[in-house]
């Protein structure tokens, strides 16, 4: 723990160092990022420890507790935020990624939040309601739109295991109908003149679960 603490120490020194001395230059800026990333994760690596702070009391921690305990966290979040407010941002690039927890799509994208829309689904599974969002955040200005799915999925296993199809049904069928979803949805009138302009980019990427780590999918 110690050592952590000294590396977050660090981290925060050369941080301060680089905004004063080189908030301006391409080097400079790029060093910006890449030291906030690396306060982010030894931010992740402190709290990481503290099972006290976390959800992890014990295993017969009810549900009301775990309420209160997000109440908490939240309102220290939030404390956080209001000493240090975030600088706002126009999203340009829209993400369809699966609600699996181990995903986290700020490290997904190098922590780069504001400039992200997420919509997160059952193994990133579209309806409707999904397509029109994502075209709405195209007529807003995102100029990119990732559509993701990841190893080790619990919804493509209900659709791969008759006996789990057979519990989850809906969900099953959703998985089934992903690929006719996004041709749907790259059918759209106002989306399909997007990508033949040049004014909009989908791309489609599998990311490994453990890594975060993106890779071209082909369907």
């Amino acid at each position: 723990m110690r050592k952590t603490l000294l590396a977050g120490f660090a981290m925060v020194v050369l941080g301060a160092v680089i905004v004063a001395g080189a908030r301006w230059t391409s080097v400079g800026q790029q060093s910006q990022f890449v030291v906030g990333g690396a306060l982010i994760d030894a931010g992740y690596g402190l709290q990481d420890g503290l099972e006290s702070y976390d959800f992890e009391h014990h295993h017969e921690i009810t549900p009301e507790q775990v309420w209160a305990e997000l109440q908490k966290q939240n309102g220290r979040a939030a404390g956080m935020r209001h000493t240090f407010p975030r600088t706002p941002r126009h999203a340009l690039v829209a993400l369809v990624v699966c609600m699996d927890a181990r995903i986290d799509t700020n490290e997904l994208v190098g922590d780069t939040r504001h400039y992200y829309y997420v919509i997160r689904t059952a193994g990133s599974v579209m309806s409707e309601r999904e397509e029109e969002m994502l075209e709405l955040a195209v007529e807003n200005g995102v100029k990119l739109v990732v559509l993701t799915t990841h190893s080790d999925c619990a919804a493509e296993r209900v659709a791969k295991t008759e006996a789990l199809r057979a519990r989850y049904p809906s969900l099953a069928s959703a998985v089934d109908e992903r690929e006719s979803r996004i041709a749907e949805f790259l059918a759209r009138p106002a989306i399909k003149a997007a990508v033949d302009t040049g004014a909009l980019a989908v791309k489609r990427v599998a990311i490994d679960t453990l890594h975060d780590e993106l890779a071209a999918r082909v369907p």
